[in-house]
């Protein structure tokens, strides 16, 4: 018998686009269950996203998400739930299901899909699709078990686009289909060495974001003053996406 390695088994499975979850992990299934926000997270973990602000972002992820504050927010509308998942992306294709489609309406359903953020492995450090991100997300929200009269993919990146299919294609499909896509735009204090315009673009990274990666319903980007404020960043940026506020908010 051949005998296969685990980082052969992850990069086969990153390959296909895998879905990652531990042993008998819990999810639920149950086809067309209402839930008042079905919501992708889509984070960007290309090249530029280095192991510290790699851990800084899945910890922003996670404790904002397990935040009792903010679960009883996902509770207070008329399912009392949302359904969450976490996808990350970075090259062309180039995208995985990190923790599957989760029904948080308890502060222990929260707390179990922070602790799988915390735990999935990192598969990718290619370059930055947000064309991929958007397609893939677009498929995951296509063959959810939940339902929901808003349906939202949150895209969170450092830098532009510069790989895979047009992103305002991209985006003005998913936009198409009634989807609102939202952005947390993750700022660098210095411009990336050997590309600067990806971190820098002209007008700035945010500027960037609300012309070419948002759209649709209430559509808004934030700003995160880099990954040590991501945390509080995306904290924000959920509440206003849970509650359904319409108002912009431009800075983190």
């Amino acid at each position: 018998m051949t005998k296969v390695s685990k980082r052969q088994l992850l990069l086969t499975g990153a390959a296909a686009g895998a879905t990652i979850a531990a042993p008998g992990a819990w999810r639920e299934a149950r086809a067309e269950t209402s839930v008042d926000l079905v919501l992708v997270l889509a984070a960007d973990v290309s090249r530029s996203v280095d192991d510290e602000k790699f851990k800084l972002q899945r910890e922003g992820y996670a404790s904002a998400i397990g935040d009792p504050a903010v679960v009883r927010l996902m509770q207070s509308g008329k399912h009392k739930s949302i359904a969450l998942q976490l996808v990350e992306w970075s090259g062309a294709g180039a995208v995985s299901v990190m923790v599957d489609w989760v029904r948080i309406a308890t502060l222990d359903h929260a707390v179990t899909f922070a602790d799988r953020v915390r735990a999935a492995p990192r598969l990718y450090r290619d370059r930055t699709s947000i064309s991929t991100a958007i397609d893939f997300s677009i498929a995951q929200l296509d063959k959810s078990p939940f339902v929901a009269e808003r349906r939202v993919i949150d895209v969170s990146g450092d830098g532009t686009h510069n790989a895979g299919r047009d992103v305002l294609v991209a985006r003005d499909e998913a936009v198409a289909k009634g989807v609102t896509i939202n952005g947390i735009a993750i700022l660098s204090a210095v411009p990336l060495p050997f590309n600067p315009t990806h971190t820098h673009p002209p007008g700035g990274l945010l500027k960037y974001y609300e012309d070419n990666v948002i759209g649709g319903p209430h559509a808004f980007a934030i700003a995160a003053e880099g990954f040590t404020e991501f945390g509080q960043a995306f904290r924000q940026k959920l509440i206003k996406e849970i509650a359904g506020v319409p108002d912009a908010v431009r800075r983190a």
